[in-house]
């Protein structure tokens, strides 16, 4: 039980008198004081668990030693290692597509209970907490960090690839309109409501009950006790690991996709010399951002990337084909309400007769099933710098925050950018299309090269922000990742510097020795972990709604301890590390 779970005085204590000698009363205010003065307590104040030196080690030692293992394993026989992740993805497709709707209907509908329900109303970080950052700011990181770079890779991909096989959406005269509304759908509201369960479940833990930022914390309270300690190291393990995972193989193909951007308008053929150039450049510049902390590097890199995505949707609009692009807004934005329900619980039913012989049988397994699972897979390291930065806001703002106001900006995006590249890609004989099936990437700067007098520029701009994006999606996974390690401890600049490095390290050694085939097949491997994390996630959401319903004014008396700007008594108490001195070497 930590020191704080024990009863505490109300005043402060008198220090004691020094040896030989008696401490007057001026003298003991006079050392209170000098003590309140030195030491600011970061809140939340500590109401967790601290780790236990065994767990901590495996929690530290453990992941890098299986990401090593899985990458030596891969490179050495990448055609045995893909075979049998291909075969695991089978298994998920063909008898869990129903699980993965269940899951994003549960996401949806536990978003709406808290965004209209009296739990709404609870603020993150106690009644008296305030935002730390501009909405503006807000909206930057948290759209930054949480889909950015796949936005970019999948506005024109997706449509393209999509424009002549779209279940569930009919045609309407319009046969490329089902790409476009099955963007909307993968990219906007169930895909942020997926993050947003996540996020909420971290936030309410750490910012209102003092638990540490991490997966354990918000989860294994609901267990028996005899089985936390060992699901707690396990639920970490899965989280750290398929962060790092996630974030270096994202690392690779933003690297692919960044190299694309620069031939586009260069020359500059793809090479595995640009490529270390451009991850040694990117994880440079994410290293000093990670650096500098939020305020001062993400938040001002995030704030950028929203001026330069505005600016391209904004010209692609004015010098592309504007007529045709209100006109597909409008119809798709409506096919998309209307088919907003088919579309959450479509299963492809006829599939699940007998077992797949392959997931590549499925359109699930090719599109809302391998999204679903990309989501749950980069929940960790999204959803935990989302609840870090959301302090202030009450759970109605922070749920409208994180689903409405992202997912209108995707269909925007999307139905900008993707409809102009629906249009050039008829008027050139379907060129875009050509380019997507050669490299997927590759699409949206096929498309800006038909827009008229700014083609050139936006070529550029769409680069830059490949860059940024990933450089902020980086950032805000090693902030994340930071926590999951360190916890309950705090994590340095330089020690987020170092995750920086490895993985950008890890990224380099997939490109180098195994190509593309081999960040792919770690990549899918890394989603395919997402099935038994879904699990972890079900049983967070459960918890909080357990932790929500049994919200009574002890709980709300602990979250104002908890946030109380003011000095407490135990405050003396505390270590370096905001905890409490009898468990600082726990």
């Amino acid at each position: 039980m930590s020191i704080y779970e024990q009863e505490k005085p109300e005043s402060d204590s008198t220090p004691s008198a020094p040896a030989g000698g008696t401490a007057t009363s001026d003298e003991a205010e006079a050392a209170t004081g000098k003590r309140r003065a030195s030491r600011r307590v970061e809140l939340p104040r500590f109401r967790g668990q601290v780790t236990p030196p065994l767990d901590r080690a495996i929690i530290k030692i453990l992941p890098p030693v299986l990401i090593v293992a899985l990458i030596i394993a891969v490179t050495l026989d990448p055609e045995g290692a893909a075979g049998v992740i291909g075969e695991l993805r089978t298994f998920v497709t063909s008898g869990f597509t129903w699980l993965f709707v269940l899951y994003s209907v549960i996401a949806l509908t536990v978003c709406c209970w808290l965004a209209s329900s009296s739990v709404g109303k609870v603020r993150l970080g106690g009644p008296k907490a305030k935002p730390e950052h501009s909405k503006f700011a807000w909206y930057s990181m948290l759209f930054a960090c949480g889909q950015g770079i796949g936005l970019i890779f999948w506005s024109v991909a997706e449509p393209i690839m999509l424009r002549d096989e779209s279940p569930v959406v009919p045609a309407n005269g319009n046969p490329a309109e089902g790409g476009i509304v099955w963007t909307y759908f993968h990219w906007g509201l169930t895909a942020w409501a997926m993050y947003c369960v996540v996020a909420v479940c971290l936030a309410y833990s750490h910012h209102n009950l003092g638990k540490t930022l991490t997966f354990r914390e918000a989860t294994v309270d609901i267990l028996p006790k005899r089985i936390q300690r060992g699901s707690g190291v396990i639920v970490e393990l899965l989280a750290i690991i398929a962060t790092v995972l996630g974030l270096a193989t994202s690392f690779g193909f933003a690297a692919l996709q960044f190299t694309s951007g620069v031939s586009s308008f260069t020359g500059v053929a793809p090479s595995i010399g640009v490529w270390i150039g451009v991850i040694v450049a990117l994880g440079g510049l994410t290293a000093v951002s990670a650096f500098l902390g939020v305020n001062k590097g993400m938040k001002r890199v995030s704030e950028a990337n929203s001026i330069l995505s505005i600016i391209l949707v904004v010209a692609v609009f004015i010098f592309g084909p504007t007529i045709f692009i209100i006109s597909n807004v409008s119809q798709t934005f409506g096919s998309f309400f209307y088919n907003f329900v088919p579309m959450t619980f479509w299963t492809d039913a006829p599939t699940s007769s007998t077992p797949l012989a392959s997931w590549q049988d499925s359109w699930n397994g090719w599109w809302t099933v391998f999204i679903w699972c990309w989501v749950i897979a980069f929940s960790p390291f999204v959803a935990g710098f989302i609840a870090r930065i959301s302090r202030g806001r009450t759970i109605r703002e922070f749920v409208i925050g994180v689903t409405v106001i992202p997912s209108l900006i995707v269909m925007i995006w999307v139905g900008v950018i993707g409809s102009a590249a629906i249009f050039y890609d008829d008027a050139s004989n379907r060129s875009i299309s050509t380019d997507v099936a050669a490299d997927t990437s590759s699409g949206l700067f096929s498309m800006l090269t038909m827009i008229p007098f700014v083609g050139g520029a936006l070529l550029v701009i769409a680069t830059i922000l490949v860059a940024t994006y990933y450089v902020t999606s980086l950032d805000s996974g090693t902030y994340a990742l930071a926590e999951f390690v360190s916890a309950p401890k705090k994590s340095g600049p330089w020690f987020r510097v170092v995750l920086v490095v490895s993985i950008a390290s890890v990224a380099l050694i997939l490109l180098t020795i195994g190509g593309t085939a081999v960040v792919d097949t770690v990549q899918t491997g890394t989603i395919i972990g997402a099935f038994p994390f879904s699990f972890v996630i079900l049983l967070m959401i459960a918890n909080l709604i357990r932790r929500l319903k049994q919200r009574d004014k002890d709980v709300k008396r602990l979250e104002r301890e908890v946030n109380d700007p003011n000095h407490r008594v135990e405050d003396d108490l505390l270590d370096g590390d905001e905890l409490p001195v009898a468990h600082r070497d726990a």
